[in-house]
């Protein structure tokens, strides 16, 4: 049934949406209504997601508190959802984290197609970091969650490396400036222009034919 219903909402899902556009909604609203965070492609996914139940706001300030307070705290990954997005567990409620400075191409907004690379991104993510037990950096210019209401912040891995920098400098990620500048923004550009001079990853002339989508 789940199947089926994950289907239906695929096809069904940017129909709605251009309708809303057709009807005078801006982007934008829709955006503040909808949560894309949560949608999965059955296909692309491959760690189990647990159904997510809206928390109250009560639950959510108390946690934003416990995150950015308590530093060195370590979390346990309970999924990868994409080259750039997971979720952890803090005090006993399952939280989506966006990291911050990096993007990945696209495999779970439906509102797009499966971006060239994105799926290559995402299985690396989760090569990386599922099951795994991480830090996480969160940092006062970004705020601690964005309109999706998902944490923002830092991935540092066991062994100490920064996760952004891993995926811009192997070419899995490209730098990205959501609003304002942030504190890794030189480190991850610097990360970034090296691997397009190797052409690594998203920079290789045979990665998309050379055409990229972001």
């Amino acid at each position: 049934m789940r199947n089926v219903l994950d289907k239906w909402y695929f096809a069904i899902g940017p129909i709605i949406i251009a309708l809303l556009l057709i009807a005078g909604f801006k982007q934008s609203d829709i955006d503040d209504v909808i949560d894309y965070s949560g949608y999965k492609d059955p296909e692309v996914v491959i760690v189990a997601e647990e159904e997510e139940v809206e928390q109250p706001a009560s639950v959510i300030q108390s946690n934003d508190s416990a995150v950015a307070k308590e530093e060195g705290v370590k979390y346990k990954i309970i999924q990868v959802v994409d080259g750039d997005t997971i979720r952890i567990e803090v005090d006993g409620v399952v939280e989506s984290v966006r990291i911050i400075g990096m993007d990945t191409p696209e495999v779970v907004d439906p509102r797009k197609p499966v971006q060239c690379f994105g799926v290559e991104a995402s299985n690396q993510a989760k090569k990386l970091l599922s099951s795994q037990t991480i830090t996480l950096e969160i940092e006062e210019s970004q705020g601690t969650r964005d309109k999706y209401r998902r944490l923002l912040g830092y991935i540092i891995m066991p062994d100490g490396r920064d996760f952004g920098t891993v995926m811009i400098s192997s070419g899995y990620a490209y730098e990205y400036t959501y609003n304002t500048p942030y504190k890794k923004q030189s480190i991850y550009k610097q990360a970034q222009a090296e691997a397009r001079e190797a052409e690594l990853g998203l920079w290789s002339p045979e990665t998309c034919s050379g055409s990229r989508d972001f």
